[in-house]
C-alpha cells in the first residue's frame, strides 16, 4: 500500500496534527517568545482549528506561524504531499505534474516546489567535509544556455557554472559560480574541506597548486585517456553529475540562472539524506521550514537571483 493513503495526505486536521508532531516532538512552542509551559488549546465553534494562546505573552498561534507555510491558502495536506513528491523523486518532479496531482493551478505548483527548495536548503555548514583519512572529489560541470553564443563559438563559458564537492562516501556540497578559475573555486574549497584531507580532481589547470592548501591531491588525467588509478577517480562526483543533469535535462528541463542554485540545492539535500526512507527525508525537509518565511509576490522579489 502506498504511504500517499496515509491519512495526513488527505485530511487538514490529520495533516496539522502530523506537522505538529514534528515540529514540535516535546510539545508546542511558542513562536513569539519561545514559551513552553503556559500554551493551551482555544476550543469552541468560532476558533479555527490547531490554534493555541501563551499564556505568557498572550499570543495566539499555530503550527504553521513563523513558517513557510504561514497564512497560506493552500491546504496543510497538500503542503505535505508536494513535500513528499518532491522529497521523494530521485531527479525531482515537474511543477506541471505537481499542479495535475494536486489540482492547483501552475502557477500555485511552482511557487509551492520554491517554498520546499527553501526547507531542503541549509542555512549554514556546520562542519567541513573531508578531514584525516578522507578523500573529497572537487569538479565543475555546466548547464543550459543552449544558443547563447555566438556561430561556430566553441567552449562551455557562455553556460551557467555549477561547483560541487563530494566527499566519497559522504556529502556533497554545490555552487552556483560566475566563473571556473582559481580564484573563485579555491576560496571554495579552504573553506568548505578540511586542510588535512586528500582532494582528488582531474587535470583542468584551474586545480593547480591544490595541494598546497591540503594534505594530498591526486589527479586523474582524462585528457590521456585515464578515469581510474586503483582506489583514486572522480567516479563519485561524476556520478552525482550524472543524476543532476538527467534531473534538469529531463524532468525541469528550463531552469534559468536566477533559479539554478535552488535546484542544485534540491538534488544535494536528496544526496545527502540518500540513505533513508522517502518519509523520513521528508520529515527533515519539514523541520527546516521554521524561520523562511516567504511571501507570495513577483519572483524577483523574493527568489533574487542565483
Amino acid at each position: 500500500m502506498s504511504i500517499l493513503t496515509e491519512p495526513y495526505f488527505h485530511d487538514e486536521n490529520k495533516a496539522r496534527e502530523y506537522l505538529e508532531g514534528i515540529r514540535w516532538p516535546d510539545g508546542p512552542v511558542c513562536p513569539k517568545c519561545d514559551g513552553t509551559e503556559k500554551i493551551y488549546r482555544i476550543k469552541g465553534k468560532t476558533a479555527r482549528p490547531g490554534l493555541l494562546k501563551c499564556g505568557k505573552c498572550d499570543k495566539q498561534f499555530t503550527v504553521t506561524v513563523g513558517t513557510l507555510f504561514e497564512r497560506s491558502k493552500i491546504p496543510l495536506h497538500k503542503w505535505l504531499t508536494a513535500s513528499y513528491l518532491l522529497c521523494s523523486s530521485k531527479k525531482g518532479i515537474s511543477t506541471h505534474q505537481l499542479h495535475r496531482m494536486l489540482g492547483v493551478t501552475y502557477k500555485t505548483a511552482w511557487f509551492m516546489t520554491h517554498r520546499i527548495r527553501e526547507a531542503m536548503k541549509d542555512p549554514v555548514f556546520a562542519e567541513k567535509l573531508g578531514g584525516k583519512g578522507r578523500v573529497v572529489e572537487v569538479d565543475e560541470t555546466f548547464w543550459g544556455n543552449v544558443g547563447k553564443h555566438r556561430k561556430g563559438a566553441r567552449g562551455y563559458m557562455h553556460k551557467e557554472k555549477i561547483f560541487s564537492l563530494v566527499e566519497k562516501g559522504g556529502e556533497v556540497r554545490s555552487f552556483h559560480v560566475p566563473a571556473v578559475n582559481a580564484r573563485t573555486l579555491k576560496p571554495i574549497m579552504r573553506e568548505q574541506i578540511e586542510e588535512d584531507t586528500h582532494i582528488v580532481t582531474d587535470d583542468s589547470r584551474t586545480y593547480d597548486g591544490t595541494g598546497l592548501d591540503f594534505e594530498k591531491h591526486s589527479v586523474i588525467q582524462h585528457r590521456k585517456g585515464e578515469y581510474v588509478r586503483g582506489p583514486i577517480s572522480t567516479n563519485t562526483i561524476e556520478n552525482y553529475f550524472s543524476i543532476l543533469k538527467r534531473g534538469l535535462t529531463g524532468v525541469y528541463q528550463h531552469v534559468g540562472a536566477r533559479h539554478l542554485k535552488r535546484y542544485i540545492g534540491e538534488f544535494d539535500f536528496r544526496y545527502n539524506n540518500r540513505e533513508i526512507s522517502d518519509m523520513e527525508r521528508t520529515e527533515i525537509a519539514l523541520k527546516g521550514i521554521e524561520g523562511k518565511r516567504l511571501l507570495y509576490r513577483d519572483s524577483s522579489s523574493w527568489l533574487g537571483s542565483a
